[in-house]
């Protein structure tokens, strides 16, 4: 149940059970999780963690276009929000960045002094020279631990200006101290969303379907889907990358609300749902042949497109299967024998049940896969993926370095792959990439999503295993960063705390 009432969401500790930190089988890991014997831990020594204001949320937020965005927190909390020329701006606009790159963000820049006597006057500053500057259809209000903190009543103020201020004004409760998982910040963007800006349905649109989109899928995977989705006479709402406020208007107008990754889409497609009737599915997602059929005629069941699903998956698998075919042939060259090559993956939630199958479409074999975290929202798709690759390890692991080094050394697969923010045990004879490009890589080879992305990123894999001169200059010129008595071990956990970890309230 989704409770618009409330001024925000619930943490996903508290509302999924999330953890992050856990190793074992995947099949007991389910197990545990659904009969309530896995709770959140502590490390007594991490590395590193995300931050649920800063990590994913400002530079996403900063791109809708015709929005502010407000960081009312001290200036530093707002940094990633500079990066979002630095990765989009590679995007041409030749294939569809929108011209208006000019986007507009400010921070209240909160001090010592704000801590003690508050920060109200500076925030409704912010939102009055915001209006004045750049004339929005919308402010977004990004919470932080200070705000937090210090209690300060966002509401209240949104209350007092919401009548003399043209933008709508929505609140977004993305305080780093609230939560340790970082998809807690998707929900709060997604509650305020929900609360404050979605538009009842003047009237349902049957070729519109809403796709909120990972910053991990990059431009080619959004023209990719809307190459497909446009063979079938529908129109994809992206959000929230240079969407426009218009487009989180007519969420409601949908026919359906498709995942890319569905642990991010979860709490919109469950409120639109709620709230307006809006269908969603939360699995498959567009990654792999296979899967991209099922997504296709999942989406053709809520818009009518069952036949041109059709028609379309078969043109698309005669002319890509053969291709497929190839790749899994070349893999088979990679190792002696024919040995079946392995790849570790560290993935999110929502590419662990997308990308194990997609994996064995390609014939490689996953020992282990590394989740930044998990929880209760997607059992059921693992079990069936349990039941059709066979059990693994996952090592839940949120941006520990060392710990991915730890398993890295343990299992020495034929090619690592690593999450562009959480670094990876590079020090190794063997192949080492990334498992994903971010928004801002333009290039082909960048793709992952529909049929061309099975492609592109199954040549991509295979160009790491025969490719390794980078792992050679990296073994060549630097030290390796962990003692061996790191690696000496048995289980990468070796700081994970016994006793669980009581949550905050929100």
């Amino acid at each position: 149940m989704i409770d618009l009432k409330a001024k925000t969401c619930p943490n996903r500790e508290q509302r999924a059970g999330a953890i992050t930190a856990y190793y074992g089988k995947a099949s007991e890991l389910v197990r545990d999780v659904r009969c309530g014997a896995v709770k959140q831990r502590e490390r007594d020594f991490q590395q590193a963690t995300g931050c649920v204001l800063n990590f994913y949320l400002t530079t996403r937020v900063a791109t809708i276009r015709d929005a502010v965005m407000i960081v009312h927190a001290p200036v530093g909390c707002s940094s990633t929000a500079l990066l979002y020329r630095e990765v989009y701006r590679r995007i041409p606009p030749s294939e569809g960045r929108p011209a208006d790159f000019d986007l507009h963000w400010l921070t209240t820049g909160l001090n010592e002094n704000d801590v003690v006597y508050g920060a109200t006057e500076k925030l409704r500053y912010a939102i009055l020279e915001a209006e004045r500057r750049y004339k929005p259809k919308a402010i977004f209000i990004m919470a932080s631990c200070t705000s937090g903190i210090i209690g300060e009543d966002i509401e209240g103020l949104i209350e007092e200006l919401r009548e003399d201020v043209s933008p709508a004004l929505i609140p977004i409760h993305c305080e780093g101290t609230r939560s340790r998982v970082i998809q807690t910040a998707y929900d709060a963007f997604w509650h305020g969303v929900l609360k404050y800006l979605v538009k009842k349905p003047r009237q349902k649109q049957k070729d519109l379907v809403n796709i909120a989109s990972m910053l991990s899928y990059t431009w080619q995977d959004r023209l990719e889907i809307t190459r497909l989705l446009t063979r079938l006479g529908l129109r994809p709402n992206f959000i929230p990358e240079f969407a426009t406020v218009d487009q989180f208007e007519i969420l409601s107008e949908a026919a359906v609300t498709a995942p890319i990754c569905p642990t991010y889409t979860d709490y919109l497609s469950r409120g639109l749902e709620q709230e307006y009737g809006v269908p969603y599915f939360m699995y498959p997602s567009p990654v792999g042949i296979d899967h991209t059929d099922a997504w296709l005629r999942e989406i053709a069941r809520h818009t009518g497109k069952e036949k041109e699903a059709e028609q379309l998956i078969s043109e698309e698998r005669a002319q890509w299967v053969p291709v497929m075919q190839r790749i899994q042939e070349e893999f088979t060259k990679v190792l002696p024998n024919g040995k079946q090559v392995d790849i570790l993956g560290s993935l999110g939630q929502g590419r662990l049940v997308t990308q194990v199958p997609y994996f064995e479409e390609l014939g490689v074999k996953t020992p282990a896969t590394i989740c930044q975290d998990f929880d209760n929202l997607l059992l059921d798709q693992i079990d069936g993926i349990i039941k059709q690759s066979g059990d693994f390890d996952v090592l839940v692991n949120t941006f520990q370095a060392a710990e991915l080094a730890h398993l890295t050394r343990k299992y020495d697969p034929k090619l690592a792959l690593t999450c562009p923010f959480q670094g990876a045990a590079y020090k190794r004879e063997k192949g080492s990439t990334r498992i994903h490009a971010l928004r801002g890589d333009s290039r082909q080879w960048s793709r992952q999503a529909g049929y061309r992305g099975a492609i592109a990123y199954g040549n991509f894999l295979l160009q790491a295993t025969k490719n390794q001169a980078f792992q050679k200059t990296m073994l060549a010129k630097t030290e390796d960063p962990y003692h061996d008595w790191w690696y000496a071990q048995p289980n990468p956990l070796h700081y994970l705390r016994k006793e669980s970890v009581n949550e905050p309230a929100v």
